[in-house]
């Protein structure tokens, strides 16, 4: 879709940027658009990719003018419409999640007001992107194992992805299709290691596992789940131990989250309807509302340079339906 013909001639292209009353303002603003994130298609795909952005484009500006506690923005998603993101970003089925009776033991319950570990020590890793591969879950499942391994060694490592795409399918997984973190730490344990993203390099499709056991470099000795629905065990876990990895609902005005803290009213808060796994790797408060900080597998040009907040408290979108963290 994205790298087939030039919409125009270059020389025309370049005319038109350079003087948009050669076109509609909408027109306008989608070249900029696609010169930005390097877009080309055919005259077809053209006509319908600029319809949906300038859609998305009004949505976010209707949005921005109301009264809401976060903002949305135009960013690479722009040209696509929710069922075509859901499609590519998202997992193909919901993946029921819930750990009834979860085997995280809670502390004393005194936790700080804020906690970042971003800021704590060099424990978390850069924002990466899964690209067009339901591969969230195992994105949320490397950056917990490498803060936890971190936190525990002093040494951060960048954790193979598509080991888990390739290889993890028998803890009920499905590659590029979707999966849950708390299966893919199964899958570590028994596995006897996770490589290093270095050895067994991110490709964004599934293909033959490759798993090679002298080069694994992370290892899971015990796989920890939250109760589901318990948000405040998920505060204790990431107050007292490391970041946790959670699933939750991604609905249509998320993919076009820039900042603040997002809240919904069309989310569900149940453990049947999450699509979407990442990281939480921290805690705080703005303007009275509390919030996660949490850090997202779409790249840096989402979001907070790839981190959102997330209302905390209230199971926004099933955030607290299944989360869980790897002993080391």
């Amino acid at each position: 879709m994205w790298t087939t013909v030039f919409v125009t001639l270059l020389a025309m292209w370049e005319i038109s940027l350079a003087t948009p009353e050669l076109g509609t303002a909408e027109e306008y603003d989608f070249k900029i658009w696609m010169s930005k994130h390097n877009r080309q298609y055919d005259m077809a795909e053209y006509h319908q990719r600029l319809r949906i952005f300038t859609e998305n484009k009004k949505m976010i500006e209707i949005h921005n003018a109301g009264n809401h506690t976060f903002t949305m923005g135009l960013n690479q998603f722009s040209d696509l419409t929710f069922a075509e993101f859901k499609k590519y970003f998202l997992f193909k089925e919901p993946q029921n999640c819930s750990a009834t009776n979860g085997n995280h033991v809670k502390g004393r319950g005194h936790y700080p007001d804020s906690i970042d570990w971003r800021k704590k020590g060099n424990y978390v890793t850069t924002v990466k992107n899964q690209g067009g591969c339901g591969s969230c879950w195992t994105f949320s499942t490397t950056g917990c194992l490498e803060a936890v391994t971190a936190i525990a060694t002093g040494k951060l490592l960048y954790l193979s992805e598509q080991q888990l795409v390739d290889c993890a399918q028998a803890f009920n997984n499905h590659g590029c299709e979707g999966g849950l973190p708390s299966q893919a730490f199964e899958y570590i344990m028994y596995n006897k290691g996770l490589m290093t993203e270095e050895d067994y390099p991110y490709e964004g499709f599934e293909g033959p596992c490759r798993y090679d056991a002298k080069w694994a470099a992370a290892f899971v000795k015990n796989v920890v789940n939250i109760t589901k629905y318990d948000e405040m065990g998920m505060v204790d876990a990431v107050a007292n131990h490391n970041p946790v990895s959670f699933a939750y609902e991604v609905t249509g005005d998320f993919m076009h989250y820039k900042q603040g803290v997002y809240t919904s009213t069309k989310c569900h808060n149940t453990t049947d309807m999450v699509n979407h796994a990442v990281l939480a790797v921290g805690y705080g408060t703005e303007n009275g509302l509390p919030y996660w900080i949490v850090k997202n597998s779409w790249g840096t040009e989402w979001g907070m340079d790839g981190y959102f907040y997330i209302e905390r408290g209230k199971n926004m979108c099933g955030l607290a339906a299944c989360s869980s963290y790897p002993v080391v």
